[in-house]
C-alpha cells in the first residue's frame, strides 16, 4: 500500500470525508470562537476522529480556505486564524502565504501581535453572536 494512502487509512474508525466537512469544521470553529479560544491542528483532526498526519492537515486546510471564503460572504470573521500550531501558537506557513494584511516575519513578537489582534475580532464576534441567542 502506497504510504501517503496508508496514512489516510490508519485511522479506521474515521471517515475521511470528515476532512471536507465544512458544516462540522466551521461549527467546531465557531464553538472555538465563543469560548474565546485556539484550536491545534493535532485537536481540531482529533476533533474529526484523525491522529495528526501532515497529508490531513493539508486536506483540513483546504477545507479551512472554504469555509474562510464562506465567512467572508457572510460578513463575518475568518476562522482559520484560529487553527494554530501547538508550538509555538501561530498559524502554519499556507495560512501566511498570499496574505495582504500582513507583511512581516511568519513568527516572533510582531506576527503573535497580529494573529492575537485577528484572533481577538473573532472572538468578540462569536461571543456576542451568542449573545444574540
Amino acid at each position: 500500500m502506497a504510504p501517503v494512502l496508508e496514512e489516510f487509512l490508519s485511522d479506521p474508525a474515521a471517515d475521511v470525508s470528515a476532512l471536507h466537512d465544512v458544516a462540522r469544521i466551521k461549527a467546531i470553529l465557531e464553538q472555538c470562537g465563543r469560548d474565546g479560544r485556539a484550536i491545534s491542528y493535532s485537536e481540531l483532526l482529533l476533533n474529526l476522529g484523525f491522529r495528526f498526519t501532515r497529508p490531513k492537515m493539508r486536506a483540513v486546510c483546504k477545507t479551512l480556505d472554504k469555509i474562510d471564503q464562506i465567512t467572508a460572504e457572510e460578513g463575518a470573521p475568518a476562522l482559520a486564524v484560529l487553527v494554530v500550531r501547538e508550538g509555538d501558537g501561530l498559524p502554519g506557513q499556507g495560512w501566511w502565504t498570499g496574505r495582504t494584511d500582513y507583511q512581516g516575519e511568519w513568527t516572533g513578537p510582531q506576527a503573535h501581535a497580529h494573529i492575537r489582534t485577528l484572533q481577538d475580532d473573532v472572538f468578540a464576534y462569536w461571543q456576542n453572536q451568542s449573545l444574540r441567542i
